[in-house]
């Protein structure tokens, strides 16, 4: 089995009636894409991010049996009025639950919700939960403003009291210490970082310890520079019993690898020694399969990076599909524990045969 924890989606359509400031879908030949217009952006999109029997023929196509599917990030527009902002988030959410539906046992959806009002973000995720969403989906900054800031402590309170997971997807926030061409590489990995350290050094960790809380792209940097921040705690190297009279900064409270090990990591680190190095520091129960798609074509087949660590069974299975469904809080569906690629098969027998 194989569940994928970042996968991505897009509304096939927004209200005639919507705000100037709401994205348009304009259809590209015929119906089989689109074409995302959202002020600055143009984006082909293809009917896989809003066709849910497309989504399942790809996703037999490449060995994954389970979707978390998480509002494209560009849709993460906190810039927006916060009337439009929500009005734009329920209508996002409403098509993911739409679409969820269609296949329960394969798909686990994800709401969003307008971050630039922190006490309406935390209101609204009751309506999440209430539409079947298994979580919500942020960005990484809000504004600029890191995610760790104290005004956003009431919004991730919240989701844990509600048992919802928050997935934090890397967004650029604008700089001029990289080139444009670096936004996609280098700036998304830095973002990652500031978001993780950020909960940490803000306090939120310590506030919400059973918030569960992934991070895309292993949260970018955050897993090499977390170690100084262990030397820095503990006055130690390697993780060794913390020497207080060496630490430069001490407390009393769990330390920076403690809380580093309480969240989640998507693999899509894109190298095996990469996967390596996070298996070793953080462990094989804090990975989660991760691809992008469809934004990002998938490995093929899916997961096979993770494969190469040639882990033993029970973590490889923890990697593979286990952590995403402890990180969503729900059992594994049934049926999913029957390949797409048989479940197709089998829809395609019973055509052939009439039915019977």
């Amino acid at each position: 089995m194989l569940a994928d924890a970042h996968a991505h989606l897009l509304p096939r359509d927004y209200p005639a009636d919507a705000p100037e400031c709401f994205p348009r879908m304009t259809p590209v030949d015929g119906d089989t894409a689109r074409e995302l217009l959202f002020g600055s952006l143009r984006f082909r999109a293809r009917d896989a991010f809003f066709d849910a029997e497309r989504r399942i023929e790809e996703m037999a196509a490449s060995g994954v049996d389970f979707e978390v599917l998480t509002p494209m990030p560009p849709l993460l527009r906190y810039d927006l009025p916060l009337a439009d902002g929500l009005a734009l988030a329920r209508h996002v959410n409403e098509f993911t639950a739409q679409l969820c539906a269609t296949d329960p046992a394969r798909f686990a959806g994800f709401g969003m919700v307008p971050m630039q009002d922190p006490d309406t973000a935390a209101a609204e995720l009751t309506a999440v939960a209430e539409a079947g969403l298994r979580g919500v989906e942020i960005a990484s900054n809000v504004l600029g403003a890191s995610i760790g800031d104290e005004r956003f402590l009431p919004f991730f309170a919240e989701a844990e009291r509600l048992d919802l997971p928050v997935f934090v997807h890397a967004m650029p926030a604008p700089m001029d210490r990289l080139p444009a061409s670096a936004t996609g590489t280098y700036v998304v990995g830095i973002e990652g970082a500031l978001a993780a350290a950020s909960l940490i050094s803000g306090g939120t960790a310590a506030k919400c310890p059973g918030l569960r809380i992934s991070f895309s792209h292993a949260a970018g940097g955050f897993p090499l520079m977390v170690t100084r921040a262990q030397y820095f705690w503990s006055g130690t190297w390697n993780e060794e019993p913390p020497v207080r009279e060496r630490a430069i900064m001490p407390d009393d409270g769990p330390s920076p690898l403690e809380y580093a090990r309480r969240f989640y990591y998507d693999s899509m680190v894109f190298d095996v020694r990469a996967l390596r190095y996070l298996v070793d520091l953080l462990g094989a129960d804090r990975l989660l399969i991760g691809s992008d798609f469809p934004a990002m074509p998938r490995e093929e087949p899916a997961g096979r990076t993770a494969r190469l660590l040639g882990l033993p069974a029970e973590q490889e299975a923890d990697l593979l599909w286990r952590n995403a469904f402890r990180w969503l809080g729900i059992d594994p569906p049934v049926r999913s524990r029957t390949s797409v690629a048989d479940h197709l098969r089998a829809g395609a027998c019973a055509g052939e045969t009439g039915g019977r």
